[in-house]
This record gives C-alpha cells, structure tokens and sequence, in this order.
C-alpha cells in the first residue's frame, strides 16, 4: 500500500471566489498567465490572493524547454493592442507590483522585446506608483532588444539561470549558460541603478558544487536576488 502524502504536500483545487473572477476576467480581455499554462499547482491559492503572473505574446513558445509545460509550435501573430488589455486587467486588481513573463518567440525581430516594453509604459501610464518586474526570455543574445526593454525602465529585470550549465542541452536546448549571465550583466550595465533578479531550478540533477557555481556565476554577473525553487 502506498505512503500517504503529508499534508503539506497536497494543495485545494482552484475554486475560491477571487480565483472564479480572476479567471473570467483574464478570458474576458484575452489574457494568459504563466500560473494556467505552465500548470502550476499553486494557481488556486495565488488567485484567491489577487496574485498572478501575466505571460505576454500568446500563450505558444518557439522553443522546447523539457523543464516546461508551455506549449511549443508555431505562434500566433503579434497583438499590438495587448499592453493596453494587461494594464486594465492590473487596474482592476489593484496590484501595488505586476510581473509580467512571455513566451520565447524567436520568430519575431527583437524577440517581442516591444511588448514588454509597451506593457510597462501602458502600466506606468495607468497607474504610475505600480512596480514592475519583467521576466524576459534571453532574445538570442540581443542587446538591441535588451535596450528596448531596459529603455522602458523596468523595476526589476529578471532572468532566469534555470540550470547548471552540464545540464543546459538537457533541460533547455534553445538557450545557452553564457548568453543567460551575458544578458544579466549587460541589463546592470544599461541600468546600474535597477535590480535584476535570477532563479534556479533544484531538481534536475544538478550536484551541490554546480549550484554554489551557479551563484557565483550570478554575482559575477552583478545580479541583485536569487530564487532557488523547483
């Protein structure tokens, strides 16, 4: 007979009222967010706290991360009009900080980099005392597209390490360790007095010593916060 789970492992499934209106909310101004599509398991306790992370450009990544449950193939167009639904639906939640991610979409020049950017004037626009943290694919390598969405003046500029670099052809084959560090410190370089942030996965078969290099890497890399989680 198998072990029953500890009671902190297991977690409500989603139905509280802020989630049911969270929800109709996000279908009603055509709206994504990370929570739903990569199928987070705590999406239900997050909602009903008013709490979310919008994904931008479409809800179909270019890339194949095996790590991630986002869909992959072949996106849809470009939405102009979706930095001015995201900054409604962040004014009827009252948010006092927004995190906004996207998929990777390396079929777009700049890698969707004016998205982010647009989502972060039109929220500033809206509602001036809101923080933003943009958590940005790694646009290929682009300081071009880096410069777009540092122009625009994020709070926090994250992006996330993932992995030991033994493991990157593993877990995420379209990215590359260098280009991840590369991009994190030419943000700081373009915005010294801005924060970035980085997160690494446990779990995946990384040893002790790789993490400690991992954090290394990053504080060479003059990132300002680390999140560890899986």
């Amino acid at each position: 007979m198998p072990a029953r789970k500890p009671g902190w492992l297991k977690v409500k499934a989603p139905g509280g009222a802020n989630y049911v209106r969270l929800k109709g909310m996000m279908r009603e101004l055509g709206l994504h967010t990370v929570c739903e599509e990569a199928r987070c398991p705590n999406v239900g306790e997050c909602w009903d706290h008013e709490a979310a992370t919008f994904m931008i450009l479409g809800d179909i990544c270019t890339r194949n991360c095996t790590y991630c449950a986002v869909a992959h193939g072949t996106p849809r167009a470009f939405d102009a009009l979706e930095p001015l639904r995201l900054a409604e639906a962040v004014a009827r939640m009252g948010l006092q900080h927004v995190v906004i991610t996207s998929v990777d979409r390396d079929d777009l020049p700049n890698g969707g980099a004016e998205a982010f950017a647009g989502c972060i004037t039109e929220i500033r626009r809206r509602l001036p005392e809101t923080t933003v943290e943009v958590l940005i694919p790694d646009f290929k390598g682009s300081e071009q597209a880096l410069g777009i969405v540092m122009e625009a003046r994020p709070d926090i500029l994250n992006h996330n390490l993932e992995t030991a670099e033994r493991l990157y052809r593993m877990a995420r084959p379209g990215g590359r360790y260098d280009r991840a560090l590369r991009l994190l410190a030419n943000a700081r370089r373009m915005a010294p007095d801005g924060l970035t942030k980085s997160g690494v996965i446990l779990g995946m078969g990384e040893e002790w010593d790789e993490v400690i290099t991992c954090m290394r890497d990053l504080r060479s890399s003059d990132v300002n916060i680390l999140t560890l989680g899986q």
